[in-house]
Formats: structure tokens, C-alpha cells, sequence
């Protein structure tokens, strides 16, 4: 229930291409419930997808999203009000800086009750329905009884704190990769996942660490981080040096991270017979591949790569020990009143992580 003699800024979602900045009702906390006051909630490229109306949000006699619904899962905050039994049940104070998981598992379907609660058949996520939960693009957010709730430790910058999520689902991807260490492993899409994947594939230590992009300021960026090698599709055959830097056989792993029906296609040809293939990306259309790729010709191991579960906790201490860090991808900061234009620079090459800040104002 929404407290009606208080009002707060919100982005609210009213369809694609339909997002406006309003005063809605300020959440307060049932039993087992928390409502946190939002430090920062960036815009993911599924954020920019959705905006734009893409199939795999919208399409169907049940699109995925339900507005009018508060966008953002890229949220952290801290806790302003702990419902009846809240304190016990998420083990926080008042005060305390948090995130949720951006799922609220149901934990009754059969995923959920045998622990794979990122698959969970409901598979609500914040930002998406608004009678599960709101997201972070708000000044508070209420986080349910059923949300998976972690502490961050207070002396943690607050652009670290903002790249919790991806990063999680960075170190999720890594090790569906399974990662050894005579690997050559390619990651293909050097946005703000992809140049955290890089920097958390470093640390699994292969043998060669090869990330593509077109974009050669990003590229820089996972030479800086670690890549052995940094590739521009745009003005050279990736494919073929791969392959000349592999003895003609190709990369052990390849993750693809670029959201594009090219990187898929790409990378079915540039890796090796019997490598892995992992896919994390959000498409905004339909790939069409030559199946038989995958099983008469180099019979691959295809595995998926979804959400960051059981990888909040070890994303935060990565954070904290230094071993990450979100130097050069937090590049932009805007309020919640400035969504328009904190889109349209998320939509554009000339940022890698963009966040909303209530209350932010540049240069004071």
C-alpha cells in the first residue's frame, strides 16, 4: 500500500517510448518488508530495449512488462523504514546500505523450492510489474517479503555500489564458462557487462584473454583491465585472427555479450570444435543461425547465462578487495528529472554506464 499524503519523483513506464518523470505515492512497509531511500539505479542496455519497444518485452498476448510500472534493477539504497519482523527476517538496520537481487523469487514453483531461484517459473523481476515491485528509478523502493536482500558495507564508493548487479551477473557468466587455465577465451561486446566480465575473467588467469568490440575507446578499456588482447570487428577479420592466433582451431570459450544477431553467427564460426559458447545478452530481435553448428559440425557446448544468482556476495567482495573496479564505466550521473537525456546518452556510444541519482545535481 502506498502512503497517500506522501509523494515522491518517479521515471514510470507507461509503454515504449512512453516513460515520464511523475509524482507518485512513497511506498511503506508491511510485515517483513523494507523500504529503501535509492542512492543510484543505472540504465541497463535490457532498460534501453524495453524503452524502445522491443519483441521480447512487449510481444505476446502477455508481455513481459505491466505498467504503469517504476523501471530500474540496477538499484541501491539504504534502509529508511523496516516493516513489522523486517529487521530479523533480511538481517539489516536502519541506515544500512543494501541492494536486493533483481528477481523476487515466488519460492513456491519447483525451481525455487529445489534452489534455483533465478529460474523461478513466476519470474518476477523489479522494474518489470509493478504488483510485485517497483524498481529503483524513484527517490524509495519497497522490497517484498520474498526479495533476496544483502548488506553492502558503508565504506564502499557509491559508483561501486551502483555496479553490484551487473557485476554479479558478470561473475555469474565467467563461471557458466568454466573458465580453465589453458583457455583462450573471447568476449565479444566490450559494454559496461562485458568490460566487467573481462575483468572478472582475468582472474580466473587463461591462457589468452581476447575481447572484441567496435568501439575503440571500450576496447581500451578492457586493455586496461586485463585483456591480452582487444579486437575491432569494425576494421578488421576477428574471425580470422582468432584463428591464426589459435593454429586455425579457434577460441576454447566464447562469451557473447553484444545484444546483436551478428555476435552469435560470429562466434558459431570462430570457436573451436567442442569449445563452449556461453550467451548472456538480451536480444532486441530474432537470430537466425545454421543449427547444425552446433551438433554435426563441432558439437559445442551451448549454455546460458541468466541473472547473478548465489554472486552478490562475492561481486561486493571483488569490490571491496579492489580486484574490480568501476573506474572508466560509470561515466555519467543524472536525476530522476532528467530521464530524456540520461536515456538518450545510455542509448548512444558516448557513455558506458549511465545512473539515475535522485536529488543529483552536476557540479555542486
Amino acid at each position: 500500500m502506498d502512503r497517500p499524503n506522501y509523494k515522491m519523483t518517479a521515471v514510470v513506464c507507461h509503454g515504449p517510448r512512453d516513460y515520464r518523470v511523475e509524482e507518485v505515492g512513497r511506498p511503506t512497509a508491511g510485515p517483513r518488508e523494507l523500504v529503501a531511500r535509492v542512492a543510484a539505479c543505472g540504465i541497463c542496455a535490457s532498460d534501453c530495449k524495453c524503452w524502445s519497444g522491443a519483441q521480447m518485452f512487449w510481444g505476446g498476448p502477455n508481455p513481459y512488462v505491466k505498467p504503469p510500472v517504476i523501471p530500474g534493477h540496477e538499484f541501491f539504497g539504504y534502509v529508511e523504514e523496516l516493516g513489522e519482523g523486517a529487521a530479523e527476517h533480511f538481517g539489516v538496520a536502519e541506515g544500512e546500505m543494501v541492494i536486493a537481487e533483481q528477481i523476487v523469487p515466488c519460492w513456491r514453483c519447483r525451481f525455487c523450492r529445489s534452489g534455483q531461484y533465478w529460474m523461478c517459473e513466476v519470474h518476477n523481476i523489479f522494474g518489470f510489474q509493478r504488483q510485485v515491485a517497483d524498481g529503483g528509478m524513484a527517490e524509495y523502493m519497497k522490497f517484498p517479503a520474498n526479495a533476496v536482500v544483502h548488506k553492502i558495507p558503508s565504506h564502499l564508493p557509491l559508483e561501486h555500489a551502483a555496479i553490484i548487479e551487473p557485476l554479479a551477473c558478470a561473475v555469474h557468466t565467467v563461471t557458466r564458462a568454466g573458465i580453465e587455465l589453458d583457455d583462450v577465451v573471447v568476449i565479444a561486446g566490450a559494454g559496461p557487462l562485458g568490460l566487467l566480465m573481462t575483468q572478472v575473467a582475468r582472474l580466473k588467469t587463461p591462457r589468452k584473454l581476447i575481447v572484441v568490440d567496435m568501439v575503440e575507446e571500450r576496447l581500451e578499456l578492457a586493455r586496461r583491465y586485463g585483456a591480452d588482447l582487444a579486437l575491432n570487428a569494425g576494421n578488421e577479420d576477428v574471425v580470422a585472427a582468432v584463428k591464426d592466433l589459435t593454429g586455425g582451431y579457434g577460441c576454447d570459450v566464447y562469451i557473447e555479450n553484444t545484444g546483436h544477431p551478428s555476435g552469435v553467427t560470429q562466434g558459431l564460426e570462430m570457436i573451436r570444435k567442442l569449445g563452449r559458447f556461453v550467451e548472456f545478452s538480451v536480444f532486441g530481435s530474432e537470430t537466425t543461425v545454421d543449427w547444425s553448428i552446433i551438433g554435426d559440425r563441432k558439437e559445442l557446448d551451448v549454455r546460458g547465462a541468466h541473472l547473478g544468482p548465489f554472486s552478490y556476495p562475492i561481486a561486493i567482495d571483488l569490490l571491496v578487495r579492489g580486484l574490480v573496479t568501476s573506474e572508466g564505466i560509470v561515466t555519467h550521473s543524472y536525476a530522476l528529472e532528467d530521464w530524456d537525456e540520461a536515456l538518450k546518452v545510455a542509448n548512444s556510444l558516448d557513455s558506458v554506464k549511465v545512473l539515475m541519482r535522485p536529488g543529483y545535481r552536476a557540479n555542486v
